[in-house]
């Protein structure tokens, strides 16, 4: 097993831990339990950060040469990371325990659903001619960085229907880290989407070809747009704004998941 491979497979069992810990918080209400969680979080973020590079690094050995982010395992795993990356961004909002253990929740399955699933190439395999363009990292980065604020946006969404007094936030302060999710996830979106109009002129000669991949970019964003527009025109709140939210995240997975499963089309090989 190549070095980085071990890396990321050790990342795995941390967010597992990540999540144990959380487990053991509720269990225990101790307050000195949630420094142990942000403390195991900043070593799975660095590991995590640490098996990306080393996978980047290999590339170059085996003449590829490109960042991990030209495939569906690699989409995966740094999925995964934006997700972490988020949460400390994200640290003096993100103050309930339950948020967070949804989040390394989320890793957890993509990075398990990387490694587990028969059907994910781990293999670095070499760029096909549309990727090999600078493009590919901003414009993929921007998309799971958006899809990663966004998953916090539907954790708060689905949180706010539950209501479990015990558990759960004040509504007022999971609605305000709802909306601050978005106003970092649209501009991410959206940067994604123009850097992807931009790569697809430069690769197919085209801005806009109405791919799959694409309509459902534009989807995506439509959505999140009128979030913006109601909360911030109409004050909506409360469960309408938790449906909206849990709404674009749905719109989210099927962007991601649907076009490389579902909806064959010029990005089926990529996130």
């Amino acid at each position: 097993m190549i070095i980085h491979d071990k890396i990321l497979g050790i990342v795995t069992l941390f967010y597992l831990l990540l999540f144990v810990v959380h487990v053991f918080y509720f269990a225990t209400r101790k307050e000195r339990v949630l420094s142990f969680i942000w403390a195991i979080l900043y070593i799975t973020f660095g590991l995590h950060t640490v098996g990306l590079l080393m996978r980047w690094f290999e590339s170059y050995k085996l003449n590829m040469g490109h960042a991990p982010l030209s495939n569906f395992y690699e989409s995966l795993i740094v999925y995964a990371w934006s997700i972490s990356l988020i949460i400390i961004v994200l640290k003096k909002r993100l103050l309930y325990p339950v948020i967070t253990a949804g989040l390394c929740l989320i890793s957890l399955g993509l990075m398990a659903y990387a490694s587990l699933s028969p059907s994910v190439v781990h293999t670095i395999q070499p760029l096909i001619p549309a990727l090999q363009s600078n493009w590919l990292h901003i414009h993929v980065i921007t998309c799971f960085l958006a899809y990663a604020a966004f998953a916090v946006s539907f954790l708060c969404g689905i949180l706010s229907l539950l209501g479990w007094k015990n558990f759960v936030p004040p509504q007022e302060n999971l609605e305000q880290i709802n909306y601050t999710s978005i106003i970092i996830g649209f501009p991410m979106l959206s940067a994604g989407i123009l850097t992807g109009a931009v790569w697809a002129h430069y690769a197919w000669g085209s801005y806009w070809s109405w791919d799959p991949k694409e309509t459902w970019s534009l989807i995506t964003w439509i959505i999140y747009a009128l979030i913006l527009h109601v909360r911030l025109m109409k004050d909506w709140q409360g469960k309408r704004m938790a449906f909206l939210s849990i709404a674009g995240f749905i719109s989210v997975i099927f962007t991601y998941f649907g076009v490389n499963f579902i909806l064959m089309g010029l990005h089926s090989y990529a996130t």
